[in-house]
């Protein structure tokens, strides 16, 4: 049976996600845009089932807690404003609600990180390699490195002693990996992690084809997360082991 969606957000990204959501039988109740943000109230709410926020970083965080305060679940995908994101986990707990955040939907991604925590392991006592990054977009991307090429950096952090946090460009810094951002024109999303050594080199890339893997994703987490509390993950979504 079809569920009420709410979208936050109603760009590129929104409208993406509404098409598939339409395709697969459900409904949309709200468009939130700057102009209507007050649409998004208690009244309104009260018939949501799940919210899906690709809003802009510095509207996201008082969006996604209004859903919650109004025990409407939440899935996120926006970046750039992840230093509130443990009090939106805090806020979410408070509540009894349900709360999910991906740097990234694609299912493809996300068996991507599931490879990129794998190679860090495996690589991690390997001192003669050291480790760089870069990702694509399309110029309209506002911040830079992208979210997912963050989580994949934080991954391999946690997996690596050697490395303690990570740095925009592409010299290479005591304890840190360079992530390399370039920004072309109509390119959804590209990113590549590489370990080099004097003799070879090995390397990942995961380049999406368009956005609909990426609106698919948020739909399919959306699907997932109605009538559940508490926080969660892709990882929940698609079943990937963490340890894998």
């Amino acid at each position: 049976m079809g569920k009420k969606i709410v979208l936050l957000g109603y760009g590129r990204m929104g409208k993406e996600v509404e098409d598939i959501a339409l395709e697969r039988g459900h409904e949309i109740l709200l468009r939130i845009k700057r102009d209507n943000a007050e649409d998004l109230n208690p009244e309104n709410l009260k018939s949501a089932d799940v919210a899906i926020d690709f809003s802009l970083p510095e509207a996201a965080p008082d969006l996604i807690q209004t859903c919650l305060e109004n025990k409407v679940p939440v899935v996120s995908g926006t970046t750039g404003w992840l230093s509130k994101k443990s009090l939106i986990e805090d806020y979410c707990k408070e509540k009894g609600s349900a709360f999910l955040y991906a740097s990234n939907f694609s299912i493809g991604v996300n068996v991507f990180f599931a490879l990129n925590k794998f190679l860090a392991e495996t690589m991690k006592d390997l001192e003669d390699y050291s480790v760089k990054m870069a990702e694509v977009h399309h110029t309209g991307k506002k911040d830079a490195p992208s979210g997912t090429a963050i989580s994949l950096a934080h991954e391999i952090i946690q997996e690596n002693s050697r490395y303690s946090g990570w740095n925009l460009g592409t010299d290479p810094m005591p304890s840190s990996i360079p992530i390399e951002a370039i920004r072309e024109a109509g390119v959804p999303g590209t990113h590549e992690v590489e370990y080099q050594s004097e003799i070879d080199s090995i390397k990942i890339i995961h380049q999406a084809h368009n956005r609909k893997g990426f609106a698919l994703g948020a739909v399919m987490a959306a699907e997932f997360i109605i009538g559940k509390a508490g926080l969660f993950d892709m990882n929940d979504v698609i079943q990937i082991q963490k340890n894998a």
